[in-house]
């Protein structure tokens, strides 16, 4: 019999807590949720204000019994899941199905899976926040009104089976209008001229950029302009104008959110939003180390909080001294957002003395490089700045004025540890020799290069989840769930690394935004995150936000049902007659994407794959290149004649000189 008995969602993290705890102590997992609301219907009762009707999960009967024994038998019981508001609801669900008060001292949360953290929470066992079960309550009944409403009428006028999700169908929406900007974007001319310059001192070569003329601004914008331009410096002596030196300084980026945490993993290591939380549960809950059994290397990963502990600053402190010494040491605070659940801290390694390298051989590859990661950023946000050494300078021709930057590094501070990525082009600054203002250059050559603007880009699983938190919808513990629900709903693919929108997703957004216009935007999304933040707090009851919500939506929903009854959706006709009556077959769209039926249903039931082709010719035989997806949704590009004729097949499109 034991004395007390604790639950925690996996048994990974059961392993790992089990050692920190003598006596006669057991841990067990409860496996995630125990209670949810049904698949088969709404499971919210609407005329009992708004009262969840949870059921046991299917497949967890037998898991459920084993704990209520275990639960009986024990002087004690302590529910330590996760610590944020899933883990609090789960906690609230297990107290349910155990019998275990309301009043009970029974939650135990840690951030981090040390012995020091794990003894520190038993000894403060607190009553199950309330609040914090009512923000998840909150988002759950929400979330499930609205697809359970609205999914319906996508049924009606698209096809079965689709579904549309409140913060799911926004995502869409920002992949949706992005495509429509690049889709619209006019490119305009514009030119740049570089001139070659060469110090006579030292014989260095650089380039310069012609920037304005008479000291004001320039665009140059086609290539009679350039033409007027090189003919005025022709015979023009470079002369330096002006020289400033400086100093610039370069800051750390702070310890890893659970937001910039899956954005570089994306930039860094590739890994998708879904791996990236996944390899870090895995490093959070516990993985097995040599004389040390199962650690739990990472702190909490679903966090928006940069705060560290004071502990681990003073790990921080002794680690890089001794590496690096006292000069690249500095002891940093970030600032928190305002809006952030500030309970937890940034996500960091447990274990400040355990460096990667030294548990290579344990970890899987994809754990090192995610531990790697996140240990080096954490060192790096306590480290002195990096300090460059820069110069600018102006130089005259005639009337028209160039500019030179560059820059050397005087000390690389943290950036000898981490340096943060970018989803934008950074323009490389070099150095250039240190000249003399009135001096002379030599010119080697001058060159024009002709551009166009270009359309902002498609969005990436990284750059989408910094625009999701900067627009203030989902939380840490929802980004990776929005995206993957996304792709596995087809409604946008992934190529190479950039989202780009399906027809279905298309056609399926068009339908939301024209009549779900105050659900389905940014806006409003947002407000409902801080509604939810609301209730967490104790500020706001959850059945009257929910109440307040319904009855508008539930107007909107007859509204639309009624304006759409008599719709029919246009179906896109394509140019390929049906063999069998000799109608022209339209296209539809099914589980696995378009497909071609005849318009005649039932009278004729002829269907056969859509084959989409691109303008480029097949560069081996001038025939028509087709456009197929991998079993992974992989885009690749066959030849129509493959493999009677040609042999043509490739990862990338062919381009339009046939190459």
């Amino acid at each position: 019999m034991a004395d007390k008995l604790i639950i925690v969602e996996s048994p990974a993290k059961a392993n790992t807590i089990k050692k920190f705890l003598g006596g006669k102590t057991k841990v067990v997992a409860s496996m995630g949720h125990i209670r949810d609301l049904p698949k088969s219907k709404l499971g919210v009762n609407i005329e009992n204000n708004f009262e969840p009707e949870y059921i046991n999960i299917r497949g967890k009967g037998d898991l459920i019994k084993s704990l209520k024994k275990e639960a009986k038998s024990a002087k004690k019981v302590y529910l330590a899941t996760d610590p944020d508001r899933e883990g609090e609801a789960i906690a609230w669900h297990l107290a349910h199905i155990l019998d275990i008060p309301e009043d009970s001292k029974s939650r135990v949360t840690f951030n981090e899976i040390t012995k020091t953290a794990v003894q520190k929470a038993m000894k403060e066992p607190r009553k199950i926040d309330i609040n914090l079960v009512n923000a998840q309550q909150a988002r759950r009944v929400l979330d499930r009104i609205v697809g359970y409403k609205i999914s319906p009428v996508l049924w009606k006028k698209v096809r079965k089976g689709l579904s549309a999700g409140r913060v799911q169908s926004v995502a869409v929406k920002l992949i949706v209008d992005r495509e429509n900007e690049i889709e619209n974007f006019t490119p305009e001319e514009y030119w740049n001229i570089i001139a070659s310059l060469k110090d006579i001192k030292t014989k260095k070569t650089f380039e310069a950029k012609l920037v304005s003329r008479n000291n004001k601004k320039l665009e140059i914008h086609n290539q009679a302009e350039v033409d007027d331009i090189l003919n005025n410096i022709k015979n023009a002596k470079f002369i330096v104008k002006d020289v400033k030196k400086g100093e610039r300084k370069r800051n750390p980026a702070p310890p890893f959110t659970t937001s910039t945490m899956q954005q570089e993993a994306s930039r860094k290591l590739n890994f998708s939003l879904k791996k990236t939380m996944s390899v870090a549960q895995t490093l959070y809950e516990g993985v097995k180390i040599p004389e040390k059994g199962t650690v739990g290397l990472i702190t909490y990963m679903r966090t928006d909080s940069t705060r560290i502990s004071e502990e681990a600053r003073k790990v921080a402190k002794e680690v890089i001294e001794n590496a690096y010494g006292s000069e690249y040491y500095e002891n940093r605070y970030y600032k928190t957002k305002a809006d952030a659940q500030d309970a937890h801290e940034a996500i960091r390694p447990t274990y400040i003395d355990i460096k990667p390298e030294e548990i290579k051989d344990s970890l899987t590859n994809d754990q090192y490089k995610l531990y790697r990661l996140i240990y080096n950023r954490f060192l790096a946000s306590q480290m002195k700045s990096a300090i460059f050494d820069t110069l600018s300078v102006t130089i005259d021709a005639n009337e028209y004025n160039f500019k030179a930057n560059g820059q050397t590094i005087k000390f690389k501070g943290f950036m000898t540890l981490y340096v943060e990525g970018t989803d934008e082009k950074e323009d490389e600054i070099g150095q250039i020799p240190l000249v003399e203002v009135n001096e002379e250059l030599e010119k080697v050559k001058i060159d024009s290069k002709q551009s166009f603007t270009e359309p902002p880009p498609r969005y990436t699983e990284a750059s989408l989840v910094k625009a999701l938190e900067e627009k203030d919808i989902g939380r840490p513990s929802t980004y990776s769930p929005i995206i993957t629900t996304i792709l596995t709903r087809r409604y946008v693919e992934k190529e190479s690394k950039q989202l780009v929108p399906t027809e279905l997703g298309k056609v399926v957004n068009k339908l939301l935004t024209d009549n779900f216009s105050d659900i389905i935007n940014v806006k409003f999304t947002a407000q409902i995150e801080n509604e939810f933040d609301e209730i967490a707090e104790g500020k706001e009851n959850w059945k009257k936000m929910i109440s307040e919500f319904y009855g508008p939506f539930e107007k909107e929903i007859e509204k639309v049902e009624k304006e759409l009854e008599h719709v029919k959706l246009e179906e896109e006709v394509s140019d390929v007659p049906c063999e069998k009556c000799g109608r022209m077959m339209v296209i539809k769209y099914g589980r696995y994407g378009k497909f071609l039926a005849c318009p005649g249903y039932p009278e004729c039931k002829n269907v056969k794959p859509y084959v989409e082709t691109i303008e480029e010719p097949c560069p081996k035989c001038g025939g028509k290149v087709q456009i197929r997806k991998t079993k992974n949704r992989r885009t690749f590009y066959i030849c129509e004649n493959n493999p009677e004729k040609c042999d043509y097949i490739s990862w990338t499109k062919p381009k339009k000189d046939g190459k």
